[in-house]
This record gives C-alpha cells, sequence and structure tokens, in this order.
C-alpha cells in the first residue's frame, strides 16, 4: 500500500481518535476549529485510505481468565510452506498476532491462554502439529509494561 500524506487537521483528528475511538465527531470538529461535515469527510478519506483500520472494542485478557500471555518463534523448514503455516496458524483460537520476521525464526505468534496447562496443549496439540515447523521458542510474558499506537506526531505532513 502506499504511503499516505496528511496534513495537520489529519493528524490531529488521529491524536484524538487513537486516544479515545468513542469520542464525538463534534468534539473533535469543536477542538479542530472545523465543521462535523469537515470531520466526517476526513474520516471517510482516512478510512478509504486505509490510514484508519477500523475501531474496534479492546478486552482485558486477564480479566477474562487469560493469565498467560506467550510469544513463540516458529522456524519453518521450508520457507516456502510460510504463508500455509500462517493459514494454519489462523485457525488456532489462542493466538492474536503473527508476524513474519527476520533472524533466526520466520514467524513470531503471540497468544493468551488460560493457565500453564492450556498452553501447553496448545503449543503440543496444534502448533507443533502444523506440517513443516521444524523448532520453536516459547517466551512467557510476566506482564505486559505498555502497549499504544503508533505516534502521529511523528508524520510528517503535506
Amino acid at each position: 500500500m502506499p504511503k499516505v500524506n496528511i496534513d495537520a487537521i489529519d493528524r490531529k483528528i488521529l491524536q484524538y481518535l487513537i486516544k479515545n475511538a468513542r469520542m464525538p465527531f463534534l468534539e473533535i470538529a469543536r477542538e479542530c476549529g472545523i465543521s462535523g461535515a469537515a470531520i466526517h469527510q476526513r474520516v471517510k478519506k482516512l478510512d478509504d485510505q486505509g490510514v484508519i483500520l477500523g475501531s474496534r472494542l479492546e478486552v482485558d485478557p486477564k480479566t477474562l481468565g487469560f493469565d498467560v500471555c506467550a510469544i513463540i518463534g516458529i522456524r519453518v523448514s521450508d520457507p516456502t510452506m510460510n504463508l500455509d503455516t500462517v493459514e494454519a496458524l489462523r485457525r488456532i483460537p489462542e493466538i492474536v498476532e503473527c508476524h513474519f520476521i527476520t533472524g533466526q525464526y520466520n514467524i513470531l505468534i503471540k497468544l493468551y491462554c488460560v493457565d500453564n496447562e492450556h498452553l501447553m496443549h496448545t503449543i503440543f496439540d496444534h502448533v507443533l502439529k502444523i506440517s513443516g515447523i521444524s523448532n520453536t521458542e516459547t517466551f512467557i510474558s510476566l506482564n505486559e509494561a505498555f502497549t499504544r499506537q503508533v505516534n502521529v506526531d511523528n508524520v510528517m505532513s503535506e
């Protein structure tokens, strides 16, 4: 996807929406000094350009009993199988992120489980049964220190 240029007002709109995706457009319009209709048009443009990937509800896994967060590095024996491997990983509901990476592993996944037994079951009965996976290394997150969206302050204006 090509890089999109945004102006200072678009950047300000994104800053508000990143902080609170439920913030009313009229309130953002007041803060930006433009009309409500202009906010709607600009948000639609940002959405159409792929800058905004949608809005979503975020759930805290721990509050639902998912006490184990793990990151697993996966080595695929034949890199031409990477896409098939990712499709198989996509079918494992505990996996919430999947990245192609450089270095010792081909793929990095993040998953949530209710306890260590659930994690062990997920690894041995699902991940390691995927054809082509030759090696894994599991890292257990003790605590997520922070997570955040990209800093739109660093985006250059038109």
